[in-house]
């Protein structure tokens, strides 16, 4: 399956409502589209940036998004995606 991944789905200074999807435990303040593309790579997941695009609910931003194809459940590689920001903003 094809997944559109926005950096707001993982940004913890989000709300639900604002456009996040993961548990704010797990969610790291200013996500950006290349740390997103960057984990998705270390996760093994094929994946291509698209830097042009404007996340629906905030269209006036120009965030970016990531397209990934894989055959995982949605929220599962979100969560997977944002613990590996986690582990790469520690180092």
């Amino acid at each position: 399956m094809r997944y559109v991944v926005w950096p707001a789905y993982l940004d913890g200074r989000y709300t639900r409502r604002m456009g996040r999807r993961i548990p704010r435990k797990i969610a790291s303040k200013d996500v950006s589209v290349e740390e997103v593309l960057e984990a998705s790579k270390k996760l093994g997941l094929e994946a291509v940036i698209e830097e042009d695009k404007s996340y629906p609910k905030s269209w006036w931003e120009h965030s970016g998004r990531v397209i990934i194809e894989t055959s995982k459940r949605k929220s599962e590689v979100l969560r997977e995606i944002a613990l590996e920001i986690m582990k790469m903003r520690r180092r």
